[in-house]
């Protein structure tokens, strides 16, 4: 028996307060990667068919807070971490200064010419030469964002051959002498599209958060020094803006 008693006269749905129940209790009592009880046991435990609890199960899955995994049962995952977006943010030392693994691995690493978007955005002329890099970030060993970095050649030319991997701000600004600082960003929410699913380990119906910024050189501001596109999975991450 159910210690949460369901009220079926005050006009909120049924199971809806056994999702506001489920929640407060993996809140409290729950880890991550831990199961909760099974559709029959939770629907024998608040007395009502199992149809009305995987309708409350549908909620808290919705709110990003658990999973189904197929034969195992629903799997709580870890709350969204808190990821803010300021002049100078760099995600690898950002997230390894609150104690976490943040890793990052290049996918490709191209000269590609700039048309449309990047052009205007890095004030190129159409069919310019770019740096275009594809890189994964990690936190823990999970994936949580992808990049695409859009950079001049005529600054970067090395670029292409030299950067390794880690923070790539970092690796301009000791290679270059440039200090990177954002100047806008677009934050927009939409369906992974392409590999961008299977390179997050999300499923495909799930949405990204895309964020389009421009970073300029912090001492000329004029010259516009990296485009990047970055999509987070928006089940481990919600976005801090800060001026």
């Amino acid at each position: 028996m159910s210690l949460f008693a369901i009220n079926r006269h005050n006009g909120e749905a049924v199971y809806s307060q056994i999702a506001r129940s489920l929640l407060a209790e993996i809140g409290q009592l729950y880890r991550l990667g831990e199961y909760l009880p099974s559709e029959a046991e939770l629907a024998a435990r608040f007395g009502v068919n199992r149809h009305t609890v995987r309708r409350a199960i549908d909620e808290i899955v919705h709110a990003g807070v658990v999973e189904r995994q197929h034969g195992k049962g629903t799997r709580v995952l870890d709350a969204a971490m808190d990821y803010a977006l300021g002049e100078r943010t760099r995600f690898t030392e950002q997230l390894e200064a609150e104690g976490m693994s943040a890793t990052t691995r290049i996918l490709r690493k191209l000269v590609i010419p700039a048309h449309g978007g990047v052009a205007a955005r890095l004030k190129l002329k159409e069919g310019a030469s770019v740096v275009w890099m594809e890189t994964l970030r990690l936190v823990d060993e999970r994936p949580y964002c992808l990049i695409s970095h859009f950079l001049p050649e005529v600054y970067f030319s090395d670029a292409l051959e030299a950067y390794a991997g880690g923070s790539l701000h970092a690796y301009i600004s000791t290679r270059y002498q440039v200090n990177l600082r954002r100047s806008e960003s677009l934050v927009t929410a939409s369906m992974p599209l392409g590999d961008d699913a299977r390179l997050l380990n999300m499923p495909q119906h799930q949405a990204v958060l895309r964020v389009k910024s421009v970073n300029v050189n912090a001492e000329k501001p004029e010259i516009p020094m990296e485009y990047a596109l970055t999509r987070f999975r928006a089940d481990r991450i919600q976005l801090r803006i800060r001026p």
